[in-house]
């Protein structure tokens, strides 16, 4: 019979637990948002403007089912369903452009994370202080350049009359004459990506080297202890400190791989590049805005987004199996 009441009594403070709970949880939110409330009055303002420009202007999504025009008010549109995305998966120069913006995107995300983990572990590894600190500086500089400055000091390093790349390329007997840099597609992809590179690197080196901080100092000392040296130290202990960093990033910039850029190619593209250099962004700009098809500039841009989610979605659940950070 006591076991009895014992199994008994132990069911019952179950069930209590069960029903205590999700009390204790909802009194604990509402403690921490009155706690709280001076942050939560701090980013209602933020919270609208996202509303005003971010979610308000979704309507105009409907603008893609239309022939749009602008003469006349918005239900009075001529609807044609779908008809603007199946002209943009028939067209050959839509395709062509869908080509350059994968291609740029995949080698600014490629030589962007190779070179900001690089550099941030060379400066995790200097030990003058000025040294380090002045080289990180010079390094983040170009990213506070806007991209017509910047577009304009690439065209002058690659230009045919005394630019400094052909200048040192053929003073080391590489090449024989100057070259062309600018009129070649096949070298846009390359200019570009590493034109992001060095205007980006600086800037995107800050937060590993935050990463890097956050790192246990015991570790490394384990390391000394077991007589690792500087590259093993970054391989098995840094490498590893800043892999959730890494990841988040990874996922986040995997949802921008249709956002290779607008300023850089519009600025140093031409009509010889012209197969080459165009992205979404500049068929939306040539072929929507300029000639007044609005609806199939929205086309494009639901395109973007919607392909945005779903690589991010992807990437995220990857992640999840994988057993590695993510987003949520």
């Amino acid at each position: 019979m006591s076991e009895i009441v014992l199994t008994g009594e132990v069911k019952s403070k179950k069930k209590k637990k069960k029903r205590v709970d999700p009390e204790i949880g909802v009194s604990l939110s509402w403690k921490t948002l009155k706690a709280q409330k001076q942050l939560i009055f701090m980013s209602v303002p933020i919270a609208i403007y996202l509303i005003i420009f971010s979610y308000v202007p979704v309507w105009g999504w409907l603008m893609a089912f239309q022939n749009y025009r602008p003469a006349l008010s918005f239900w009075k549109q001529d609807w044609v369903g779908l008809q603007q995305f199946r002209f943009l998966f028939q067209d050959d120069a839509f395709l062509g452009v869908l080509r350059n913006t994968i291609a740029m995107s995949f080698i600014n995300l490629v030589l962007g994370f190779v070179t900001a983990i690089a550099l941030a572990l060379l400066l995790n590894e200097i030990k003058v202080r000025f040294f380090k600190r002045t080289v990180q500086t010079i390094s983040y500089l170009p990213h506070f350049l806007s991209w017509v400055i910047a577009a304009g000091i690439v065209a002058t390093s690659l230009s045919v009359d005394d630019g400094i790349v052909n200048t040192v390329l053929m003073k080391l007997h590489l090449i024989d004459q100057p070259v062309m840099w600018l009129s070649k597609g096949h070298y846009f992809w390359g200019i570009v990506g590493l034109s992001n590179v060095w205007k980006e690197v600086g800037w995107n080196t800050i937060i590993y080297l935050a990463a890097i901080t956050s790192i246990d100092p015991s570790l490394y000392e384990a390391a000394s202890i077991d007589g690792a040296g500087r590259f093993h130290k970054m391989r098995y202990v840094t490498l590893p400190g800043i892999k959730s960093t890494f990841i988040i990033l990874l996922i986040m910039n995997i949802g921008h791989i249709l956002d290779a850029g607008f300023e850089v190619q519009y600025l140093l593209g031409n009509g010889l590049v012209v197969d080459w250099s165009q992205t979404i962004d500049i068929f939306v700009l040539k072929y929507g805005i300029s000639m007044g098809n609005y609806s199939l500039a929205t086309a494009a841009g639901i395109f973007k987004t919607i392909v945005s989610v779903i690589l991010v979605l992807i990437a995220n659940s990857i992640a999840k199996r994988l057993g590695e950070e993510r987003l949520v």
